[in-house]
């Protein structure tokens, strides 16, 4: 083995433990921080058990169904804002000005952060997961091996896109404005809470140019699969319209790409 060639994988290793080391962080962070998962847990709940009650009085089929995958990106969607906002007050603390001064590229450090915020939402998202059955949907393994998967390509683009959020915006209040304006109807355009068929058409090209939707139908799609009552009343795109479950994965994971690739050259730039 050439010199160049050990050198080079030195150099790798190198940054893989740093980027290690800024997963971790994350996980200790989760663990440490048992009430506040409890805390962040406990809204999609509500959402869940109230909300889906109240509205499957009045909806035909049932509606706890249709709404558990809004549910389940619901309980992602807060972890992956936490991520971001814990770069921007890192950077305000001072502790991110620390970090930067290790030996490693700056994108490794960003992509550490992404991978643990995605982390720390699968597994949120996964508790939730035992909630299934109140919604109807059976306790399959291969299903809930599924819908993991899909909520860690899920956890991963919301990660990537408040990251990139993160590296454009420097005042954690400004951060946290600018996300709680856009997410929230980014989730309500995306067919979790209501079909989308029968909408203007303005409104529909909004919701089909949500990257949120293609997040979430995927989860819809694999729960049809599986619920006893699923069908037709579990789509939420109008009819003619709805996507294969492995085109709406590759558009997330293409926005996970987009949004970490352009987060890390933005952070790579020197201050």
């Amino acid at each position: 083995m050439t010199g160049h060639r050990i050198a080079r994988l030195t150099w790798l290793g190198g940054e893989l433990r740093a980027a290690h080391v800024v997963w971790k962080r994350e996980m200790i962070h989760l663990l440490r921080g048992r009430t506040r998962v409890a805390l962040t847990l406990l809204q999609p709940l509500l959402v869940l058990l109230v909300l889906g009650t109240g509205l499957g009085a009045l909806i035909p089929g049932n509606y706890r169904t249709f709404l558990f995958p809004g549910v389940l990106l619901m309980t992602v969607q807060t972890p992956a804002i936490a991520a971001g906002a814990s770069l921007v007050w890192d950077r305000e603390a001072g502790f991110l000005r620390e970090m930067l001064v290790a030996p490693v590229h700056r994108a490794t450090l960003l992509l550490g952060k992404c991978a643990g915020g995605a982390t720390v939402a699968t597994c949120q998202g996964a508790l939730l997961l035992a909630l299934a059955r109140t919604a109807g949907i059976p306790y399959d393994p291969l299903l809930l091996a599924a819908l993991t998967a899909e909520l860690a390509l899920a956890s991963l683009a919301l990660t990537s896109l408040t990251a990139l959020a993160a590296v454009c915006i420097t005042r954690l209040h400004t951060f946290q404005a600018v996300l709680s304006f856009a997410l929230m109807p980014m989730l309500f355009l995306s067919g979790a809470m209501f079909p989308l068929s029968g909408l203007p058409h303005w409104l529909l090209l909004l919701c089909l140019v949500n990257p949120l939707t293609y997040a979430l139908d995927p989860l819809r799609q694999a729960i049809a699969h599986h619920a006893p009552h699923g069908g037709s009343t579990l789509s939420a795109w109008p009819l003619g319209h709805r996507p294969s479950a492995a085109v709406e994965l590759a558009v997330t994971a293409l926005i996970a790409v987009a949004a970490l690739t352009v987060a890390a050259r933005r952070f790579a730039r020197p201050d």
